[in-house]
Parts: C-alpha cells; structure tokens; sequence
C-alpha cells in the first residue's frame, strides 16, 4: 500500500502544487487525468463536428474550402469557438476524477474564482490592450488581416449582433484555454517539481505550440505571454490574471474583425504576428504584470492554499453506553466516580453489575 503524502505545511501551498493539497497525490493522477482529457476532448470534438455535418445537410448549408458546413460567417466563428471552449468542462472534470480534489482547486489556491481579484485584474488590462490595438492598427493590415483598402465598415446593426455573439463565447473560449494550459499543465508538472519556474516553461511552450507556427516573432511573443501569465498565476494564486488579459484582449481582436466585412473570415492568428506587432505584445504583456504585481501589493490576493486541519483526535476513554458499562471507574469518562455509580440526575444507572447506592 502507498503511503499517503503530507498535508501542506503551517504556511500551505503554493498554486502550482495543488495537487498535494489533499495528501491523495499520487505520481499517476496527473498521468491518467491528462490521457483521459485528451481522448475526452478527442472524441467530444468528432461529435460536434459530426453534429455540424447533420444539421449542415439538413439544413441544406453551402460547404466550406475545407468540406465543412457554412452556417454563416458569424455562426461559423461561434462553433469554431465552441471547439475550444469544451475543454473546459472536461478539465474540471479531470480535476474531480482521477485528481481525487475539487475542481474549485484549479481556479486558484482559494479553491474557487475571486470574482473581486478578476475584477481588478480586468481593469489592469484595458491600458495595454488599447496599446496593443493601437499598434496594430500602426501595422498594414495587422487589424484585420487585410490591407487599408479592403476594410469596409460592416454598419451598427451587424456590429453590435456580433458583439453580443462574441461577448458570450470569446470569454469561455480564452479561459478555457487557460485553464488547461494556466491551470491543469501547470499545476501537473508542479506535481513533481517544486520549483515554479519548472512548472511554467513547459506550458507555455505547448501553448504557443498550440496556435501553430506562422512566424519566429509571432513563436516569441506567444511563448512570452505563455511564460509571463503563467508566473503570474503562481505569483497572484490563482488564473484571474491570466484569464483577464487572454479574456480582454480576444475580446478587443475579435471585435475589430467583426467591425469590417469578412473580418471574421480571416485565419490569421497571434502566430502570425509580424515582429513589429509582435515586440508590442511582449511590452504589453510585460506592461500588464507590472500593473497587476503593483494590484497585488495593495490588494494581497491569497497567494497559498490554507493548510490542513490536524486530524481529529481520539476521545481520552472508550465510548460505552450506559447499559453496557464495566464495573468500576473510567479516567476522563463522565461516569468515571468510584463505585462506577452516575450521580443522581447524570444519566440512567448501570445495570446488575453495581449494587445501589447506600441509602441515608
């Protein structure tokens, strides 16, 4: 039998070493969990698509270049937003079974999302997101994936129809990504390591490994978000800071592609950053850590899990009922006087085995 692994010292864990908190950690629990998460999602992925393939036919939809159905430009960003967004479940649940701890865990080391701290965290992103858009707009075609000329506003109605689309599934899109990247990977390899930094490098590496390989800067940049909002995580204990900054900023890029016709069609993505635009997401992102470290002094969000309860010790004297007392006293029982007699409105008398009480 495996001998179970200590609970968290005085001063509790960091985020990165959830995975102890309970003291159910074992080496395979992350193994198993990350097998079972991607064949989840695997096979999840196969049914939507094969859902979108019936209603397509059904519905009598135009195909895609690729072979897919053609439900319209908005509705199409919608499902391929979906794609992504469904990881988030099943990594929760990955979290329950087989990693034997609540899910709660995986937002941060409160053992649930700080809505206050993400609020916080929210408005320290508007500076360098608007930076960031700044810049792009500074960069040809870095907007909207096209050139000056090609942009055609797509008028208020379209506008605010797609916002109102977008604002529902870019927020689960962008924090689902964080959670399997920010929050499972990290919190795995932190399993076995103890050093932060050894937790964060290798997600950061597989998330900008994800979004495909456009360009060496678009890689960087990538990597640098990757790296930074990772540290952030274990620094701030919790996903808030990550997830406001991924949440916010494809918000605002979304957004400005909805803005102009066929915008949305565009399947650039922040791999294929040219370095002008790439170098200011890395001072941007490193403009946001700067601004949520300084939050973070003032605000202190918890930065370690609390540590365990002591376990509950044994009672001092074996619990018997009062018809079944032995005959003398027990030390620490509330019956324990000599004689092994209750004092008169105590509780019921023994039976048989102790004479009564001496009269006056």
């Amino acid at each position: 039998m495996t001998t179970p692994l200590p609970p968290p010292g005085p001063d509790g864990l960091p985020y990165h070493r959830m995975g102890h908190l309970t003291g159910r950690h074992r080496w395979w629990r992350p193994v198993v969990g990350t097998l079972l998460f991607m064949v989840a999602y695997l096979i999840l992925s196969l049914l939507l698509i094969g859902l979108a393939y019936v209603f397509g036919e059904l519905a009598g939809s135009p195909e895609l270049p690729d072979g897919g159905p053609d439900f319209g430009l908005l509705s199409n960003t919608a499902l391929d937003l979906t794609y992504i967004a469904i990881v988030l479940p099943l990594v929760l649940l990955a979290v329950l079974w087989p990693g034997r701890r609540p899910a709660g865990t995986l937002s941060s080391v409160a053992g649930r999302l700080r809505w206050r701290w993400l609020g916080w965290c929210l408005l320290a992103a508007v500076l360098p997101v608007a930076v960031l858009t700044g810049t792009a707009f500074l960069v040809p075609g870095g907007e909207t994936g096209a050139g000056e000329s090609e942009a055609v506003w797509v008028g208020w109605g379209s506008f605010l129809t797609s916002l109102g689309v977008l604002a529902v599934f870019v927020p689960v899109q962008a924090a689902a990504e964080e959670y399997v990247f920010r929050g499972w990977l990290t919190q795995a390899v932190g399993a076995f390591a103890r050093s932060p930094w050894f937790a964060v490098l290798p997600q950061a590496v597989l998330f900008a490994a994800a979004h495909g390989w456009g360009t060496t800067w678009g890689f960087v940049g990538l990597l640098v978000f990757g790296g930074v909002a990772g540290w952030l995580t274990i620094r701030t204990g919790g996903l808030e800071a990550a997830v406001a900054l991924h949440v916010l900023n494809n918000l605002v890029a979304f957004g400005t592609l909805a803005a102009v016709v066929d915008g949305l069609t565009s399947e650039e993505t922040a791999a294929d950053s040219p370095w002008p635009l790439a170098l200011a997401d890395v001072v941007t992102t490193l403009m946001y850590a700067a601004l949520v470290l300084w939050l973070a002094r003032r605000h202190r969000p918890q930065r370690l899990a609390p540590p365990m309860p002591p376990p509950a010790q044994p009672p001092p004297y074996a619990s018997y009922p009062p018809y079944a007392m032995p005959y003398g006293a027990m030390p620490g029982h509330p019956y324990g006087v000599p004689g092994g007699v209750a004092p008169p409105g105590t509780g019921p008398a023994p039976h048989g085995d102790v004479p009564p009480a001496p009269g006056p």
